[in-house]
């Protein structure tokens, strides 16, 4: 096609519209968008949207199409799929984050624009409440049918040298208004209004006010001399005390959902009205009555409540909550924000966090929950009739707005002192992995609103204890293999106290490379060893045993201790282990009281003599094992005489932030010299004075060895 044959930008767009006004009508649905790839490909701009207020949608104007975040329209876009959502709670389960920025009931059909192998774009749009949950094969072929059109239409306009790009600013096309009735006037529908004692009022999708009548004038303070100015103007702002009352939230839920729903506020004069709202694709129909003190009759049961706490209030909590998660390292850190936060932002009065461990039921957190709820929940088998371990097993939320309802369910056991409760599974990658529950005291029905922000938020819950867990696992398992890299046992050795003491790093999962051993080589002679391989992974912590074999060879076969880390250090050469070492030697004779030490980069021992006095040891400085196969270790000789403690360890003792070396082995020569005389007491004392907090930022070894007189 030639360019000057293809029709220009603004009928580009204007066929563009008709396309997704046509494929509403089409399918029943009542707000529909359009997304556009930036010419780049990694944004999703919003070009146009039918149904939509502006001041709905402002965070989900720009997608990213990078990075992780789960989102339908980037799915549909990244995968080339159809993406259906078929409820508010669907959402919130398989995308927390979009769910928590428009928590509301709705089905969604989410599909890329395509022509060819390019996608262009997105489509996306929103069915109101009470059609099928399933999206049936002919509506599939016409949404498909509709974005292909789109995408043909994007394509051809490109071919013909004018590419269609996102506009600086969306266009948002207004839905069509309601007729609206003159209450002034003569007609039939105006005398009608006139004699009921209720308002009647319209609005639109931007809550435009389209028609009002005098009641609802009245009822709202404004006077029936006002009425004909306000037809175009915004219902909050012309009564503004209705933004206090939450009627901005309920008039965005309506039209979100399509589903009736209803508030109470109060006049600033005094006096309770109640406002229901009734919406469809074209307005929200609001009728206004007061209820006086006495009550009123209930709103029909379809009609969404309002929520137990204020919208800012929830977001406040759940927007900290979700920052927090991401600081979350174990599962107990998460269990604790989630309990935290759900009673505050649902003013709920328990929570517990339950999940699957050997066959049972395990509570790693909770909150305001006594003795009766933990015996209820706690070590329960999962295969046990309860709605908690129905979460587990099945994936399935359950609510329950009253205890007869729970008992009904069979999940009362006896009287717990709550009147309602909310299940809500933790599902991550596809599988539960724990529970949820929430208790009030009071009878709370959970309006569906209400469930989407909940199930939403324990997709959130779920997926960072999903990490949690698996940080703890790993954790476990590294600790336990340098656990088993490690000597279970010292030797006895007459004329020798020993203490030995490893801690790993506060932080991190991954195994640490330090070590120690006590050699007992004859009924008189021992070796101490103490080293550090380079870095936290599983390869340091292989060539840790690596080393520790092979010192423990060496000495066994009589070497001196210069000879031990030289033999060493030509084996890590040749091995080319690409990994530093370093590493202490002492052999002891307790016979002769000579220790002869040698070291290869490793920190020089602490020697508190029997007088207590206590020093560094001045030892000359060898390579680091693994450098240089010529290498040479020279050892030094220090006697031993009764009462003389030496204590070796790494550098997780010594380096603390912000501390000078030089000031820390000074303040633990002090440390060591009025420790007293066991060596467990002298490694607790060392160690409580490097680090008092018990945050360590590396692994720690010490070793401690005390002569003394044998009998």
């Amino acid at each position: 096609m030639k360019t000057d044959q293809f029709p220009q930008e603004a009928i580009v767009r204007n066929l563009l519209d008709q396309v997704l006004v046509r494929a509403l009508e089409g399918l029943g649905a009542h707000t529909g968008t359009i997304f556009l790839r930036d010419p780049a490909g990694e944004i999703l701009d919003m070009e146009v949207s039918v149904g939509l207020p502006p001041e709905f949608v402002g965070p989900l104007r720009r997608l990213r199409l990078a990075g992780t975040a789960s989102d339908p329209v980037v799915e549909a876009v990244r995968e080339r799929h159809l993406v259906w959502v078929r409820s508010g709670e669907d959402l919130a389960r398989r995308y927390p984050a979009p769910a928590m920025l428009m928590p509301y009931d709705r089905a969604q059909v989410f599909v890329p624009i395509m022509a060819g192998e390019t996608v262009w774009g997105a489509m996306v749009m929103s069915f109101p409440h009470g059609r099928s949950p399933e999206l049936g094969t002919d509506e599939r072929r016409s949404v498909w049918s509709s974005a292909r059109c789109a995408g043909w239409l994007l394509r051809g306009a490109a071919e013909a040298g004018s590419r269609l790009t996102p506009s600086p600013v969306p266009r948002f096309l207004p839905g069509v208004e309601s007729a609206a009735v003159d209450p002034t006037g003569s007609h039939p529908a105006a005398d009608f209004l006139r004699r009921l004692p209720e308002g009647a009022c319209c609005v639109d999708a931007n809550g435009r006010i389209t028609f009002i009548d005098r009641t609802s004038a009245g009822l709202l303070g404004l006077g029936a001399q006002s009425i004909p100015g306000l037809r175009g103007s915004v219902l909050c702002e012309a009564v503004p005390w209705l933004r206090r009352a939450g009627y901005e939230d309920r008039h965005r839920a309506a039209v979100f959902s399509m589903l009736p729903t209803s508030f109470t506020a109060v006049r600033p004069g005094g006096g309770r009205l109640l406002f229901q709202l009734y919406p469809d694709p074209t307005g929200v129909s609001v009728r206004i009555r007061e209820t006086g003190d006495r009550g009123d009759a209930p709103a029909p049961r379809d009609m969404k409540e309002e929520t137990s706490a204020s919208r800012l209030r929830v977001v406040h909590h759940l927007l900290h909550l979700a920052g927090s998660l991401t600081q979350a390292a174990t599962a107990g850190e998460v269990a604790d924000l989630a309990a935290e936060h759900f009673l505050l932002a649902f003013q709920a009065q328990t929570v517990a966090l339950l999940v699957p461990e050997a066959g049972r039921v395990r509570i790693i957190g909770h909150r305001g929950v006594g003795a009766e709820l933990l015996s209820r929940f706690d070590r329960k088998p999962l295969t046990a009739q309860l709605p908690s371990v129905f979460g587990l097993t099945t994936g399935a939320p359950a609510f329950f707005a009253s205890r007869q309802e729970l008992c009904a369910s069979g999940g009362a056991t006896a009287d717990d002192g709550m009147s309602a409760w909310a299940y809500l599974p933790l599902i991550a990658s596809g599988y539960p992995v724990g529970t949820c529950v929430l208790g009030y005291d009071r009878p709370h029905r959970f309006p569906s609103e209400e469930r989407a922000l909940l199930t939403s938020v324990s997709a959130l819950i779920a997926q960072a204890l999903e990490r949690a867990r698996q940080y703890d696992a790993q954790q476990q398992v590294a600790h336990g293999l340098q656990a088993g890299l490690l000597p279970r046992h010292l030797p006895v050795v007459p004329g020798l106290q020993v203490a030995a003491r490893y801690l790993p790093a506060s932080h991190g999962m991954d195994i640490g490379g330090d070590f120690y051993d006590l050699i007992r080589l004859s009924a008189t002679e021992a070796a101490a060893v103490i080293g550090d391989v380079q870095g936290h992974s599983v390869r340091a912590a292989g060539l840790m045993g690596q080393v520790r074999t092979a010192v423990h060879a060496y000495a066994v076969a009589g070497a001196a201790p210069g000879e031990v880390l030289a033999r060493t250090n030509r084996l890590l050469v040749d091995l080319e282990a690409d990994l530093l070492v370093s590493c202490l030697y002492a052999h002891l004779d307790l016979t002769r009281r000579t220790a002869h030490l040698a070291t290869a980069g490793h920190w020089p021992p602490f020697l508190r003599r029997p007088d207590l006095r206590t020093e560094l040891l001045d030892l000359p400085p060898g390579p680091l094992l693994g450098v240089d196969p010529a290498a040479e270790y020279p050892s030094v000789q220090v006697a031993l005489p009764d009462g003389t403690v030496l204590a070796f360890y790494t550098d997780g003792l010594i380096e603390i932030p912000g501390t000078d070396h030089a000031v820390g082995t000074t303040a633990l020569c002090a440390v060591l010299s009025h420790a007293g005389r066991l060596p467990h007491d002298i490694a607790d004392a060392l160690l409580a004075r490097a680090q008092p907090t018990g945050n360590r930022t590396d692994d720690t070894a010490l070793l401690v060895l005390r002569a003394e007189a044998t009998a």
